[in-house]
């Protein structure tokens, strides 16, 4: 981050003539006042996370329902159609053990997938706290000199 304050701060114009205890009361002020940015920075991508998960869950859902009963209308045709060469039965079993062999496949896979998506992290607000950081060092080293 370049040597500017972060967004939102309205820090003087640094002097060098001012008393250590202006200078402490000043820092835990903007230190607060930081802190409290960063904690409405978090609340505020945490909310927009959830509501985005929640609405992705309602409309997978959804396309899940919609999709067994797509299933159930294909899966009473291809056992119409094994039944033409086999009993019916056998045609019914056929399709069971292929439905269970690709549940099994996408249920795996799609384990893999959610543990990679862990943990749900603040990605912007660990970005901004980490810019934050390094401004104060910055600015810390060169009052220093």
């Amino acid at each position: 981050m370049a040597d500017n304050a972060p967004v939102g701060s309205q820090a003087p114009p640094p002097r060098h003539d001012r008393p250590i205890g202006e200078l402490l009361s000043q820092l835990a002020e903007e230190t607060s006042t930081l802190v409290q940015q960063e904690l409405q920075l978090f609340k505020a991508e945490m909310t927009d996370k959830g509501k985005r998960a929640g609405l992705g869950v309602g409309m997978v859902g959804a396309g899940g329902l919609l999709a067994l009963y797509a299933l159930a209308a294909l899966t009473a045709c291809i056992i119409a159609a094994l039944s033409l060469a086999a009993q019916v039965w056998l045609a019914a079993l056929i399709v069971a053990l292929v439905y269970g062999a690709a549940a099994g496949i996408l249920a795996l896979r799609g384990k893999k997938q959610v543990q990679e998506a862990l943990p749900p992290a603040p990605e912007q607000t660990v970005q901004t706290v980490k810019e934050d950081v390094e401004w104060a060092k910055t600015r810390a080293e060169s009052g220093r000199r």
